[in-house]
């Protein structure tokens, strides 16, 4: 199939199965920048220059970005063509191969159901810096009923609310690197650091090259989350207008704030200072945002973090619940879940997939209060490939899409917007994305570790390719033909 309709026709097809466009650039701007800001910037960033050093940190969230930015055009090439809340699911199945599709669906979807558990717990362990004897179950359920609430109305109340979550943290990383430019410079907090921190002991690269590849991981979890602005397209307004837009600012505005945030941090915190190893949340004391406020003299910079990092767990939080259900709705309406999942309410929610998806990441959260909570970690372990694999199909459904559509006499003219650097983007964008699947823990490949740390390491990888090979037995599906491939504007 290769009809190209106008704009209007995949607009249409998505109100006519009860989704509603409803959300405009600024919300598709937040939602991504959202995913991307989160406790990896504001507490982890620390650990990454300890590891490191300033140079190491730098480098490595540098070539992160730059596959962030390839994949970026990836997405906003597919996302203005084929606008649809099903994106990597929908794209996998009909570039590369159903059963791609319904592994990388399934995936997606369990990703973010139990990032929704690891919020309920993140939040428990933020709230009891001010109210330690409050029992941790309570503000996990009230967390729960708040997302609840902003996903079950409207797309527009997640949109609203996904915006207010994302505008604090944007607020205080601008705050943060002000701040710290003015502390480089010796206006405030004391004379002027210059580059002692960076060229000091082994400064500004630590460790040497394994130092910086082993940051490329922690990197790579930081960006993730910037992929939501695909499963939002299927509800964004005038897709072919607000979408580039976003794709086009989104990027640098992240990379922005995580490149600044290690040239501040690592100009006013030496790379050795101890405080700099502590990357959970329950440190946000001696985070390194919050140590850079403290000796700025701001008052209650901890309590002024752990605000902003409830925020951030409140964003997530709310970004999970969306995207999971909006991916689950998608596999329902394709047949690759129950159709009871493909129903939606007279506000355009699918309301079965967000209490499905509700309930499911309940559940992985009550396994963290059973017993010794190994059954919660190992659903964490398992989630923990899970975007970068999702990452590596986008690049390979970006490749097989512009060779199908040229194949089958399209001209790129044609294309809303026009991905920079193909070929070559999506194939440095998948190979970077395989290498740091591939080094997720380097001691694997020295003999060090046993089979058990294998399979616990890449146990989300071992369940993705079961899912893969799963139906490919059951349905037989063949390898999408690119020259018979679906290039159709339309979901269905």
């Amino acid at each position: 199939m290769s009809d190209t309709p106008t704009a209007v026709g995949h607009t249409a097809d998505a109100e006519e199965k009860g989704l509603k466009r409803r959300l405009g650039t600024r919300h598709l701007n937040m939602i991504a920048i959202g995913g991307a800001i989160g406790t990896g910037l504001l507490v982890a960033t620390g650990g990454s220059i300890s590891a490191a050093g300033p140079g190491g940190a730098l480098v490595a969230y540098g070539a992160i970005g730059v596959m962030v930015f390839l994949l970026m055009q990836s997405l906003g090439e597919m996302s203005t063509w084929l606008p649809t809340a099903g994106s990597f699911e929908t794209w996998a199945t009909r570039w590369v191969s159903p059963s791609f599709g319904f592994a990388t669906g399934w995936n997606y979807w369990f990703n973010w159901a139990i990032t929704l558990a690891a919020e309920l717990v993140a939040v428990a362990l933020v709230m009891r810096y001010w109210l330690p004897d409050v029992p941790s179950w309570v503000w996990s359920a009230i967390f729960l009923t708040i997302l609840f609430v902003a996903n079950a109305f409207t797309v527009r109340g997640f949109g609203e609310s996904e915006f207010a979550f994302a505008l604090v943290k944007v607020v205080a990383v601008v705050v943060f690197l002000a701040v710290g430019v003015l502390m480089i410079f010796g206006i405030i907090a004391g004379p002027a650091p210059g580059f002692a921190n960076w060229t000091a002991g082994e400064g500004p690269f630590v460790n040497g090259f394994f130092g910086t590849f082993s940051i490329m991981m922690i990197a790579g979890f930081s960006f993730q989350g910037t992929e939501l602005l695909a499963v939002a397209a299927g509800e964004a307004d005038k897709p072919e207008v607000t979408i580039p837009r976003a794709v086009r600012t989104v990027f640098f505005r992240i990379t922005l704030f995580y490149i600044g945030a290690i040239i501040v941090i690592g100009f006013l915190l030496p790379y050795t200072d101890p405080h700099l190893l502590a990357s959970e949340i329950e440190d946000v004391a001696v985070s390194p945002f919050t140590l850079i406020f403290e000796k700025a003299g701001i008052l209650g910079a901890a309590s002024v973090m752990n605000a902003v990092i409830l925020t951030a767990i409140l964003s997530a939080g709310n970004s999970g619940l969306y995207a999971s259900s909006r991916m689950l709705y998608a596999m329902a309406l394709s047949g690759k879940a129950p159709k009871i999942f493909a129903r939606v309410n007279k506000r355009g929610v699918p309301m079965p997939a967000v209490i499905a998806t509700t309930a499911v990441g309940a559940f992985a959260f009550l396994t963290s209060l059973i017993g010794d909570g190994a059954a919660y970690i190992w659903l964490i372990t398992v989630s923990g490939l899970a975007g970068f694999i999702v990452w590596a199909g986008i690049a390979w459904s970006h490749y097989r899409f512009r060779k199908a559509f040229i194949l089958q006499g399209h001209d790129v003219s044609e294309l809303p917007f026009k991905s920079k650097f193909f070929p070559l983007g999506p194939i440095v964008a998948f190979l970077m994305v395989v290498v740091v699947i591939a080094g997720q823990n380097l001691d694997i490949y020295a003999g060090i570790l046993d089979w058990q740390t294998v399979l616990s390491t890449y146990i989300g990888l071992f369940a993705f390719l079961a899912l893969w090979a799963g139906h490919k037995i059951v349905t037989k599906a063949p390898a999408v033909d690119l020259a018979t491939a679906d290039l159709s504007r339309t979901d269905a």
